[in-house]
């Protein structure tokens, strides 16, 4: 740990009539540690003033100081990593993740990932979180095998402001993805509860409604996603999907849930595909700081997806 403890002093943003955890908050809003180094890093919080624990809930307003030990891990590194860059201004860097780029460092992954490319582009960008932070810029994720559109921030002020609008679900997310077989209908909606699956802590699955109401021990957290497919492939379905909830692994996992994985899916699917994994994050709708409307990005679709269009389109 570091000598000299920091201090983060800020004002949470809309946070929903119920609040949310400021552990929850720490890790997952402002991104300065894991859930798993909260507990050891952080050394005091002071809610409005007053000394709480972790566990407290946060509220729209509530003053928040945060003292807390820098991490030992190895210091993150800007990389000259080539971006594809769809909007930037000085408050955001909104980028074409590519496939197989995990998007922060953490075990395994210190290099390569876009925080380093991030770091090298915005030259500003270290000096404006917190020393040590692994995240910083980032609002949202994409699994390291997922392509598409990600929105970044270049200061704590955005990362909240854009933040705020994924635990408000405003943001319009639009997900192009190749599937195995063909979906159950031409298009529907997607309700039910994911939890960590207990027999494989690296997935996830869908909680199942016991007779009477009610579902299984940890009952999950509610996932919602719309579907719809685009076009018909023989065995495989092209299909647009719109989550409105944004769980881990969401996607793929109510794809399995289905008995539609998403081709090229090792964790939930069936085989591997000299393709990858066919989920390609296309559409975001966002509100940017400063700005009244929100705007909307796209990621080109990816030549691996009009490769497979082409070796896969219908013979007449």
């Amino acid at each position: 740990m570091s000598a000299e403890p920091k201090t983060l002093r800020l004002e949470a943003a809309e946070l929903g009539p119920s609040g949310t955890r400021i552990d929850s908050y720490i890790a997952d809003t402002l991104g300065l540690f894991t859930r798993s180094q909260v507990k050891r890093r952080v050394l005091e919080v002071r809610l409005n003033g007053k000394a709480v624990r972790l566990s407290k809930r946060l509220h729209s307003g509530d003053a928040l100081e945060i003292r807390y030990c820098e991490p030992r891990e190895p210091e993150v590194e800007p990389e000259a990593i080539p971006l594809e860059v769809l909007f930037e201004d000085e408050n955001v860097v909104v980028v074409n993740k590519p496939q197989g780029m995990v998007v922060h460092p953490a075990a395994g992954n210190w290099t390569g990932t876009l925080v380093n490319a991030l770091l090298h582009h915005s030259r500003t960008l270290a000096g404006r979180f917190p020393a040590g932070t692994t995240r910083a810029g980032i609002v949202h994720r994409l699994d390291k095998d997922t392509s598409g559109v990600i929105v970044t921030a270049r200061n704590p002020e955005a990362v909240e402001f854009l933040a705020q609008q994924f635990r408000a679900r405003r943001v319009g997310k639009q997900y192009l993805a190749v599937v195995h077989g063909a979906l159950p209908s031409l298009q529907g909606v997607i309700e039910n509860r994911v939890a960590r699956d207990p027999r494989n802590r690296k997935r996830y699955t869908c909680i199942e409604e016991r007779p009477g109401g009610g579902c299984g021990a940890g009952r999950g957290k509610i996932a919602v996603t719309r579907y719809r497919e685009i076009q018909r492939l023989g065995g495989f379905s092209l299909v647009s999907l719109r989550p409105r909830t944004g769980r881990t692994h969401q996607l793929r996992v109510h794809m399995a849930h289905l008995r539609c994985p998403i081709v090229g899916d090792l964790l939930y699917g069936r085989r591997n595909s000299p393709f990858g994994l066919m989920l390609h994050a296309y559409r975001i709708r966002i509100r940017l700081p400063g700005e009244d409307r929100p705007r909307i990005f796209r990621a080109p679709v990816p030549e691996r997806f009009r490769r497979f269009l082409r070796e896969h389109r219908p013979r007449p």
